[in-house]
């Protein structure tokens, strides 16, 4: 019988997965470490000394995992499924560990400075924890179930948030929610993987175990670090046209602007959703910042290659050439047309449409403008994943929510920031059916050939390919109809399965829209329910099924 190999005690398999999940941990103690930054930088001495003792145990954990297990040989495929789901975990779970310190450390007295000057907060609930009463959402965060949902709602850039009153948060705990946001979306492997240096088959096996297959670069550290170029890029950008409209349109002092725009950037980009204002892009009222965020959330529902095409080589003819990019303005377009119809011909009453803004277009009333207004802004927000909500979705009628649901399930396109099951997989799933389909009319010995984009696959590549997508999304729709099940009956009387479906959709979609399900006060059981949908919906569950098969038998056939 042969020996397993093992390193420093421990066996290989299980050495190589210790040392590159502390290397996770290492990434997020730094980020920890600037965030300490931040906090001094805005005066706020407790969560300085939560986010420095978080970053402290996280860089501690991290290095002597990764120091004990450096000599461990680099991963392969296997490898990376277990590293990719266990790492996500974990890093959620060290996320949640600076959420919850924060909280414990600040003290009720300091919580309630937090809570704006001149806030009516009348409407707003008291928390209570440990001794605590402060009407700061910081409070919630001494729950420990409510600060990993908040870390893994952030990680997995999902949105969906226990701080139901942002703008109560300290300045350090805005900018950590956006942060990690920023960094999951476009991936903390990957980030990692660019700061490693690390070439070879192990990096790649890390880079495709987050669902990513398209290289811009032959190099995997070459394509992720021209992937970070381009996001920084789009970032400043984006920053500076919402500062201009926040400030110069809207009217909010500089400071304030520049940093109501520097974390709407950073989320909107990302894909992620998460805000600083009380009622995401609702208290702005705006539609002018609204048409400056729909180009932002359309960018970050792109592919990178082609975002490299163009900004490289000039290559605009791929935003009609690429499968993906082509069927994705196709869906935005379409999904804007029928979503405005729902709204306007059948959930315009009870949708609570009224007289708040002049309408611009004489032949429409100001409610039937709103009405439009707030379909194009939710479609985009919910096909591109990024979860910024504009309307109150939970008083639209049973279909808007449907359709808002297929959206969040559909996502954009693979090779972005999104969530969801992806362009392309629903495009392969829809050729083979076809495929398959007119097979029945033809000779065994027929060669039947299908083009799915630039590509003509055989019957083997066809049949491989379909089987994965149809695997791959089938599990998906499993879960996400199993779990909306359980939600319907723990949710509450005051809502119906379209809320209950819509909400699961939003956590697996990694989405954040919400009809009023999600708060401090859900279900235990719903919460838990949601991590597990949240951490799903990011690794499009192959992962996260090898890393359970890998935790009972191990990794060997």
């Amino acid at each position: 019988m042969a020996r397993t190999r093992t390193v420093a005690g421990v066996p290989a398999d299980l050495a190589i997965i210790l040392r590159d999940v502390g290397t996770l941990l290492l990434m997020q103690a730094g980020l920890m470490g600037f965030t300490v930054l931040v906090a001094l930088v805005f005066g706020e001495l407790y969560p300085a000394l939560g986010f420095l003792t978080a970053a402290g145990v996280t860089a501690l954990l991290g290095g002597l995992s990764r120091r004990v297990f450096t000599d461990a040989p680099d991963p392969m495929m296997k490898h990376g499924m277990v590293i990719a789901a266990g790492g996500w975990f974990a890093t959620a779970v060290f996320g949640a560990l600076a959420f919850f310190l924060v909280a414990w450390v600040t003290p009720e007295t300091v919580m309630n400075g937090y809570v704006p000057a001149a806030t009516d907060t009348s409407d707003w609930s008291v928390v209570t924890a440990g001794g605590l009463a402060t009407k700061s959402s910081l409070g919630y965060f001494r729950n420990p179930l409510h600060a990993m949902f908040e870390s893994m709602s952030g990680w997995t850039g999902s949105g969906l948030t226990m701080a139901i009153h942002e703008p109560s948060l300290p300045h350090s705990v805005q900018w950590w929610r956006s942060l990690i946001q920023y960094v999951g979306g476009v991936g903390v492997i990957v980030l990692t993987v660019s700061i490693l240096s690390r070439p070879g088959s192990g990096s790649y096996a890390l880079y495709r175990s987050e669902a990513r297959e398209e290289k811009i670069h032959p190099s995997v550290v070459s394509t992720v670090r021209t992937v970070w170029k381009i996001f920084v890029g789009y970032t400043l950008l984006s920053i500076l046209a919402l500062f201009l409209v926040i400030w110069l349109a809207e009217g909010y002092p500089v400071g304030e602007a520049f940093w109501h725009a520097l974390n709407h950037a950073m989320t909107a980009l990302s894909t992620g959703g998460f805000s600083v204002t009380d009622n995401s892009m609702e208290t702005y009222n705006s539609p002018l910042i609204e048409s400056v965020l729909l180009p932002v959330m359309t960018l970050g529902a792109i592919a990178f290659p082609i975002h490299y095409a163009i900004l490289s080589d000039g290559r605009w003819r791929e935003l009609v050439e690429d499968l993906q990019t082509r069927w994705l303005f196709l869906l935005l377009g379409g999904g804007i047309v029928v979503l405005a119809a729902q709204n306007l011909f059948v959930g315009l009453a009870s949708a609570g449409y009224g007289a708040t803004v002049p309408s611009p277009l004489p032949t429409l009333s100001t409610a039937q403008f709103d009405a439009i207004r707030d379909a194009t802004f939710q479609w985009v927000s919910a096909l591109s994943c990024t979860g910024f909500q504009s309307s109150p979705i939970g008083r639209w009628s049973d279909g808007g929510k449907l359709l808002i649901s297929g959206a969040m399930t559909m996502g954009g396109a693979a090779g972005s920031t999104v969530g969801g099951i992806k362009i392309i997989r629903g495009y392969t799933v829809s050729k083979g059916i076809q495929w398959q389909f007119s097979r029945v009319f033809l000779p065994a010995n027929a060669v039947v050939n299908v083009d799915i984009g630039d590509r003509t696959l055989g019957r083997e590549e066809m049949d491989r390919e379909f089987s994965e997508a149809a695997i791959v999304s089938m599990l998906w729709l499993i879960l996400l109809l199993a779990t909306s099940l359980v939600l319907v009956n723990v949710a509450g009387p005051g809502f119906s399965y379209a809320d209950a479906l819509f909400e699961v959709a939003s956590a697996q979609g990694n989405v954040g829209l919400s009809t009023g399900i999600t708060g401090p006060d859900m279900p235990v059981v719903a919460e838990t329910m949601f991590l597990l949908n949240m951490w799903v919906g990011r690794l499009e569950i192959i992962p996260v099924l090898v890393f359970f098969r890998s935790a009972l038998k191990g990794l060997n056939p």
